[in-house]
Order: C-alpha cells, then sequence, then structure tokens
C-alpha cells in the first residue's frame, strides 16, 4: 500500500480513538445534574475563549477592536442573527476608524 495512504489511516485511528473511548466506556455512567449543568457551560467558556484575544489582535489598533467587540457583545444580547453579530461588530471597527 501507499505510505500517505497508510499515514492518513494511522492518523484518522488515532484521532478517532480517544473521541469514541470515553464514549463507549461511560456511556452508562449517571453524571449528577450539578456535573451535567456543569458540562453543558463548557462549550460557551471554550468559545469565549477563543474568541476573546482574536477581537483583540484583529486590527491594529485596540480602541476600535474593543469598541467593535462590545457593539457585537450588544447586539448578541438581544439574541440577534449571528450574521448581525458580525456585521455589527466590523460596522463598529469602521465607525470608531473614521473617527
Amino acid at each position: 500500500m501507499n505510505k500517505l495512504f497508510l499515514l492518513v489511516i494511522g492518523m484518522s485511528i488515532v484521532t478517532y480513538l480517544p473521541r469514541m473511548l470515553p464514549l463507549v466506556i461511560l456511556k452508562k455512567i449517571e453524571l449528577p445534574p450539578f456535573i451535567k449543568r456543569f458540562l453543558g457551560f463548557v462549550p460557551y467558556a471554550v468559545l469565549g475563549a477563543l474568541i476573546f484575544p482574536a477581537i483583540l489582535e484583529s486590527t491594529n489598533n485596540l480602541g476600535s477592536a474593543i469598541f467593535g467587540g462590545i457593539v457585537s457583545l450588544v447586539i448578541a444580547y438581544f439574541k440577534v442573527n449571528i450574521i448581525f453579530v458580525v456585521f455589527g461588530g466590523i460596522a463598529g471597527v469602521y465607525f470608531w476608524n473614521m473617527i
């Protein structure tokens, strides 16, 4: 077989096993309600940890980046479609740079 093909198969196994094994091994374990509720917040915390540094480094001007992030937060607070949140942040950066 081609070495590249074997490499791809090996990498897929190494990637898939750590994701599959906990699901198979732990699927019959019932977690306490507190742990379930805590784990429900993990995606939001990880998303915030990924997005916040990117906002600060998105422009060469820290003020415009923070202003655009605040505009996005305000728009997102009203549960508006994510496209409008993104465009609002872009517009906030644009208006900050205009003044």
